[in-house]
């Protein structure tokens, strides 16, 4: 195995052409990690923002970026009893490991083995969205069955994913999305679909038991609008949702933001959902890991359908 490996480093912090294609060491596992060959990564809005400094991250350039990965185990520390060289496996490994690369360390508790019903780009696009909209959804939301949900950005990552588990817990989907995206959610389950450019949310959608935002700053007050009371507002913005919880609070209403934290135990429940047939993952484009910077930047200017994602 090369003691050397390709990834994209981050110098600094600003645009795109900051992040550089470079080699360096391959990282060591420790008695709790595994040691991945990455087969796929993806780009997640966390990424960019990361970049230009506008996200908090507890490491300071040079370091290499990514969240999500797929990918098959080289080695296995000591302590390591759940894999085995091998082992085809997804997750999103913490603390920031850095995924932009061929080789990848990750604590084996943060990984689930990856379903059969995905190939390796597609897993490698889940984690981070799938436990976001998971973690929103049902931990926090608690979403019933007959529940009407909102989704904004529904065609998006994290959207196009809550909208399948949403209608995998019986709930009635209604998603916000560009008319060109209609088709696209009709297949994944929507029933009703509000084209914001042409329509305002607040007014079309009423009786709403839970509003899951992807958008924040106005959309979060806005949503207060659509809810009933006792209603409850989940937001993925947990920087700018918008509202506060005293706001809400003084309607009557809930709110709660969603920091995705690393899971297996979710992870493999999204991944019941994927053996089931339930839920499918998205990807609109395929790029090589030297072409991160492009990714980001289609990302950043957007809108993006699903996930991009980067192969070494």
């Amino acid at each position: 195995m090369p003691a050397r490996m390709h990834a994209i480093r981050q110098r600094a912090f600003g645009g795109p052409e900051v992040l550089e294609f470079v080699e360096v060491d391959r990282p060591v596992p420790g008695p709790d990690d595994v040691l991945l060959r990455v087969l796929a990564t993806s780009v997640n809005p966390a990424d960019w923002k990361i970049r230009s400094g506008t996200a908090a991250l507890p490491v300071q350039p040079p370091f290499v970026p990514g969240f999500d990965v797929s990918g098959v185990v080289e080695q296995v520390g000591d302590r390591v009893t759940r894999f085995r060289p091998g082992d085809e496996v997804h997750g999103m490994p913490t603390p920031f490991a850095g995924t932009y690369a061929e080789y990848v360390r990750a604590p084996a508790a943060d990984l689930a083995a990856k379903p059969a019903g995905l190939d390796h780009v597609q897993a490698g696009a889940m984690p981070a969205v799938g436990l976001t909209a998971w973690q929103a959804l049902v931990r926090i939301a608690r979403i019933q069955v007959g529940q009407r949900v909102l989704i904004h950005a529904a065609a998006g990552g994290i959207g196009h994913i809550a909208i399948q588990i949403a209608k995998a817990h019986g709930a009635h989907v209604i998603g916000t999305a560009r008319a060109a995206n209609h088709a696209f959610l009709r297949d994944l389950g929507a029933d009703e679909l509000i084209d914001y450019t042409v329509e305002d949310f607040a007014t079309a959608a009423r009786d709403i038991d839970v509003v899951f935002d992807n958008i924040g700053d106005a959309y979060g007050a806005r949503s207060l609008d659509t809810l009933v009371p006792g209603g409850h507002l989940v937001s993925a913005i947990w920087d700018r949702p918008g509202v506060t919880s005293e706001q809400v609070a003084e309607r009557g209403l809930r709110f709660d933001p969603v920091q995705v934290a690393p899971s297996a135990a979710d992870l493999e429940e999204l991944n019941k959902l994927v053996d089931r047939g339930l839920l499918r993952v998205h990807v609109e484009r395929t790029l090589p890991l030297r072409d991160a910077a492009k990714a980001q930047e289609l990302s950043e200017t957007g809108p993006v359908r699903g996930k991009l994602v980067l192969v070494p």
